[in-house]
């Protein structure tokens, strides 16, 4: 079997399905392209089916390369038998793999390397025949400088003989099964870090055991971390007898003289050579299972938090409050322009009256829609502050998850953009386009510090980068890009551009002006035919005289649509605007060896409505007003909240108290729950029992089963 049939095979997919996208990418074309505009090759597969062809690929290919070294490497040593050829080329796991080389590999100078120097490698033989002999005599012939008496002869003997064990492929299998179903993970508190600050974050674990196959992600990686700040002590292993007692059943064959030399050596060779690696790799396994876990809950998450549904562009302001400094004003146009900034005290009594005045005038001034305010300290003080202006408009005051903002303040990105204003008013300026766009603002961002994942500093970085990267350009081209006013960050996600580019198009529009069509990227200095291929598509040009340059129909298709329109006698702006019209269109009739009915349907509902977000309708949230506290807080209260975070164990809702509280997974409905992203997303709004308030240790428990 080939690696594309068992890819095929792995996915449920046909095999020709794989083959045309690995061609495709191959050929240089992106997940989000493949998977809008080239359906017909490969059979409508989704995004998800094109990620997990191209992993599997990737990880069927380092497979197959490192079985081709290891190949080679032992054929170099003039030990390659025909027997272990077949046996390599027919193992597909990689533990299973590295076992049978395990006996080739160069090793540091090891005892029982240093034993078969001191001349005691036929002793060794002897020894693992296991014959009813006195091994003592026996060791007598082998005294030398280096092992000047009988035990120590033995000593080097048994060190050698316990490498063979270790090393052998078989019994390694079969001790990794006893690992795999026996094993329990223990964690236990440092006796003298038990006190120390920090300590009481892992209380939960400082006596801790667990089956492996049950340990959840969130638990293991809370584990490792307490390990790796030096609060707790971890093991990883199966009842000592279990393992010994598989090991007596494959080395010992016979019960004599031997038998007490062959259990030494079974022993040491458990201890010293095959618990520290089995439990070196199962760890190492559990935390790929918990990484894979925790970044797949944290991609989830993102993509919730990016597709959050945008205010729009309209006149905004924005407020990064704060009860000390003040809170830092700013009044945005509706393209995210920064237009005016000063600070307000609303929390002092002399202020107040000036700075309503200074308010209103802004808000008439610029005609703001709404005014945006960052959710931390003092965030639903000054909510509650501005509720109270009369601004004589329908003026909606917005609470805005400012996770982050503070990270983009002090960036290279906000310096190059306002290299004169004070970082403080750099946070207003993105919370205010949280609000106007989270996802056009949230690029800007390491996703890592938006703060919607669980331990995502401590899962594997390259991984968790590469599916957020992923992620990020699934839904920047999901909902396209306006190309005269996106950002350099923005631009970076569409499909086939990447920071280079997207740097050389904003240097065209400030040279030239806007874009009036897509033909004209052509121009932008080093954007080829393939770049052009892959993005166009996915960049919008609004009120662009051709109108479907404003949609998601592909520039290759552009010329089907001329026929139709010729076709019913009519234009391509009158088709996309009459409906009575396009229900004429007989789109089977339009089908080619390139175009198909999925392609057909595709541009038959982007007529429909061109352009358009998939990212639904803003709606406010408002909170209850008189809580501002979690010391305001009563057990019983049934409150709307917003979901901010999901993780393994359940989901963290803001009630707009300052402080999150949590569902338990257990608590998020009725019944059985498997994942709590099967029930609870970021950003939904929910109803949750307040049934615990923990104020020294700020921590709020909720109930969504019992709210209802």
């Amino acid at each position: 079997m080939n690696i594309q049939q068992e890819i095929a095979q792995q996915l449920n997919v046909n095999s020709n399905q794989v083959k045309a996208v690995l061609e495709l990418f191959t050929d240089g074309c992106t997940i989000p392209f493949i998977a809008r505009y080239r359906k017909e090759q490969t059979g409508s597969l989704d995004e998800l089916q094109i990620q997990q062809i191209r992993d599997s690929n990737k990880r069927l290919v380092d497979f197959q390369q490192r079985k081709e070294y290891i190949i080679s490497t032992i054929r170099e040593l003039g030990k390659l038998s025909d027997e272990l050829l077949k046996k390599i080329n027919a193992t597909s796991k990689i533990t299973e793999l590295e076992d049978l080389y395990r006996p080739f590999k160069k090793k540091k100078l090891s005892r029982a390397e240093i034993a078969r120097n001191n001349g005691l490698l036929d002793l060794a033989k002897l020894l693992s025949r296991q014959e009813d002999r006195n091994y003592w005599k026996d060791a007598k012939k082998f005294i030398n400088k280096n092992c000047p008496d009988e035990e120590a002869c033995l000593q080097g003997a048994r060190d050698i003989f316990a490498q063979w064990i270790a090393d052998d492929s078989d019994i390694r299998k079969s001790l990794r099964r006893v690992f795999k179903e026996k094993s329990l993970f223990h964690s236990k508190v440092v006796g003298t870090r038990k006190t120390k600050e920090g300590a009481d974050r892992f209380r939960d674990y400082f006596e801790y055991s667990e089956p492996i196959n049950r340990i959840a992600a969130h638990r293991f990686l809370a584990i490792m971390r307490g390990n790796a700040e030096g609060f707790l002590r971890i093991k990883l292993r199966p009842d000592e007898e279990d393992a010994i007692r598989l090991l007596n059943s494959r080395v010992i064959r016979q019960r004599n003289k031997s038998t007490q030399q062959t259990s030494m050596v079974i022993e040491d060779a458990y201890q010293r050579l095959m618990l520290p690696s089995l439990e070196k790799e199962f760890l190492a396994d559990l935390k790929a299972k918990a990484d894979e876990k925790s970044i797949e809950v944290f991609s989830k998450n993102i993509r919730e938090l990016l597709m959050t549904a945008p205010y729009g562009e309209q006149p905004l302001l924005g407020i990064d409050p704060g009860f000390r400094t003040g809170c830092k004003v700013v009044a945005l146009s509706a393209t995210g322009q920064l237009l005016d900034y000063f600070t307000i005290f609303p929390f002092l009594e002399s202020k107040q009256e000036g700075d309503i005045l200074r308010l209103k005038k802004l808000v008439r001034k610029y005609q703001a829609k709404a005014i945006a305010v960052g959710n931390g300290t003092a965030g639903k003080e000054t909510q509650n502050f501005l509720k109270k202006i009369d601004f004589e408009s329908s003026l909606q005051v917005v609470m805005v998850n400012e996770s982050g903002a503070s990270i983009y303040s002090a960036s290279a990105i906000a310096r190059e953009e306002f290299p004169d204003l004070d970082l403080t008013y750099r946070g207003s300026v993105s919370i205010a386009r949280r609000l106007m766009d989270p996802l056009a603002e949230l690029v800007k961002i390491d996703p890592k510090s938006i703060g919607v994942g669980q331990y995502q500093h401590d899962v594997n970085q390259k991984q968790l980068k590469g599916s957020l990267s992923d992620v990020v350009m699934s839904c920047v081209n999901a909902v396209g890009v306006e190309l005269n006013t996106a950002s350099p960050q923005l631009l970076s996600y569409v499909s086939g551009l990447g920071p280079a580019l997207a740097k050389n198009i904003v240097e065209y529009r400030q040279e030239n002006g806007a874009f009036t069509s897509r033909k004209q990227l052509s121009k932008v200095k080093r954007l080829g035919a393939k770049a052009f291929e892959q993005a166009s598509g996915f960049l919008r040009i609004r009120n662009a005289a051709n109108p479907l340059d404003s949609s998601a129909v592909h520039p290759e298709r552009y010329n089907l649509l001329t026929k139709i329109a010729r076709d019913k006698s009519c234009t391509i702006k009158e088709l996309i605007e009459k409906k009575a019209l396009r229900d004429t269109v007989v789109w089977k009739n339009y089908r080619t060896k390139e175009v198909g009915l999925p392609t057909l349907q595709d541009i038959k509902e982007e007529l429909e409505k061109p352009g358009r977000d998939p990212r639904g309708t803003f709606e406010n949230t408002n909170f209850r007003e008189d809580l501002n506290s979690i010391e305001d807080l009563n057990t019983g209260m049934v409150l709307q909240g917003i979901v901010t975070n999901v993780t393994n164990f359940g989901a963290f809702v803001d009630i707009g108290v300052h402080q999150d509280g949590l569902v338990h997974v257990s608590q998020l409905k009725n019944g059985f729950v498997r994942d709590p992203l099967e029930v609870v997303q970021v950003n939904q709004k929910v109803k949750v029992l307040v049934t615990e308030i923990d104020i020294a240790r700020k921590r709020i428990s909720l109930s969504m089963k019992d709210a209802q």
